[in-house]
C-alpha cells in the first residue's frame, strides 16, 4: 500500500490533543499537504448480573455526538490555517485504529501530557504504543501548559552553546536535535532529521552520548587508565562518518555534531528544552522490538520538552517484523 501525502493526527477533545493538532496542521501546511483527523473511541462493557453472566455495552450515542462535536472544532482549525482536512469518528481502540490508518500515511500525530501517568484513552497508552507498532514515523507533541510554554534551559544545554528556546511559539520549527548511536535505525532518524530540516530550513544539530564519566554510566568500569577523551574521540569520529554518508543526499544542509558525556536519553532530554523538534530511532544498540520502544526512545518520549518524533524501520520500510 502506497502511502499517502498527508499527516494522520488523533484528537480525543482535550487540551493536550488540540495543542497536537496545532503542531500538526502547521506541518501539513509548511509541508503542502492534506490533514485527516481521526477520533477513535471504544465503550466500555462490564458484567451485568442480571443478564446471568452476560454482559451489558453502555449506549455510545452521546459518546459519538461528542466525537463529531470535536471533529467539527477541529476542521475548522485546520481550514482556518488554510489546509485541507477530512475527518473520521471511528470505533475501536486507539491505539490499534491509528496503528492500522498508518499504513496509509506519511506522518501520524498525537498529544501527550507532560504530568506522567494517562491523560484519558488516547494521549496515555497511545503516545506510548504508537510510536512502536506506526507504519509511518509518529509525532508525539507534549503539553506544557493551555498555552504551550516551553521549560527553561538545564546546564547540560547552556555547556552546549544551544541557545534555550523561550516563550518561543509551537511552530515554526527552528532547531531539530537528532540522536545518532550508529544503529541502524538511528541513521534512518538522521535522515528523517534531514528532511525536516530541509522542510523548515532550520539549524540540525546529531548529538551522540558516550556515558564515559558517570559513575552509573555503563562505561563506568573502565579502568582509570582509559583516556575518556580518546573515547569520546572516538565516538566523535564514528558520528562524523554517519552524517557526512547521510549528508551527501542533502546537499547545502549543514549538521552541527556534538559528542557529549552522558546516556543519549539524558542528553536528548535536555537538549529538548533547546529545541523545536527532537528525532530518535527506536530499535537501536541494546534495543528490542516488541510491544515496548527501546529505553532511549520511551525516556526521551516521557521527559522530553519538545515534540518528539521517533522513526522505526518498521516506519521507513514497513517492516511487518519490528
Amino acid at each position: 500500500m502506497t502511502a499517502r501525502d498527508v499527516v494522520l493526527v488523533g484528537v480525543d477533545g482535550s487540551d493536550p490533543s488540540m495543542h497536537a493538532l496545532d503542531w500538526a496542521i502547521a506541518e501539513a501546511a509548511r509541508l503542502g499537504w492534506d490533514l485527516h483527523i481521526v477520533c477513535a473511541y471504544s465503550m466500555p462493557s462490564f458484567t451485568a448480573a442480571s443478564l446471568d453472566g452476560g454482559y451489558a455495552a453502555l449506549d455510545d450515542t452521546a459518546v459519538l455526538e461528542g466525537a463529531k462535536a470535536v471533529l467539527e472544532e477541529a476542521h475548522q482549525r485546520a481550514s482556518a490555517a488554510g489546509v485541507t482536512a477530512t475527518t473520521a469518528v471511528t470505533a475501536g481502540d486507539p491505539a490499534g485504529v491509528l496503528v492500522d490508518m498508518s499504513k496509509e500515511f506519511r506522518l501520524v500525530v498525537v498529544g501527550t501530557s507532560c504530568q506522567g501517568g494517562f491523560t484519558g484513552r488516547l494521549l496515555g497508552t497511545v503516545s506510548s504504543a504508537l510510536p512502536a507498532h506506526s507504519y509511518c514515523p509518529t509525532v508525539v507533541v507534549p503539553f506544557l501548559g493551555s498555552d504551550g510554554a516551553r521549560v527553561g534551559p538545564s546546564s547540560v544545554v547552556t555547556m552546549t552553546g544551544l541557545t534555550p528556546v523561550n516563550d518561543r511559539p509551537l511552530m515554526p520549527i527552528r532547531r531539530i536535535v537528532v540522536g545518532v548511536d550508529g544503529s541502524p535505525t538511528a541513521e534512518l532518524a538522521l535522515r528523517a532529521a534531514l528532511a525536516q530540516a530541509d522542510v523548515w530550513d532550520c539549524e540540525l544539530v546529531a548529538v551522540a552520548g558516550v556515558p564515559v564519566g558517570s559513575s552509573v554510566g555503563m562505561l563506568a568500569w573502565l579502568p582509570a587508565a582509559v583516556d575518556h577523551e580518546a573515547v569520546l574521540a572516538d565516538v566523535a569520529e564514528g558520528l562524523k562518518v554517519i552524517v557526512d554518508r547521510v549528508q551527501a543526499d542533502f546537499p547545502g544542509r549543514e549538521v552541527r555534531r556534538i559528542v557529549l558525556d552522558g546516556t543519549g536519553a539524558e542528553l536528548l532530554t535536555e537538549f529538548s528544552t533547546a529545541s523545536d523538534l527532537v528525532v530518535v530511532g527506536s530499535r537501536g544498540r541494546g534495543g528490542f522490538a516488541g510491544l515496548l520502544l527501546g529505553s532511549t526512545s520511551q525516556a526521551v518520549l516521557h521527559h522530553a520538552k519538545c515534540p518528539v518524533m521517533v522513526v522505526t524501520k518498521r516506519a521507513v520500510e514497513g517492516d511487518p517484523e519490528h
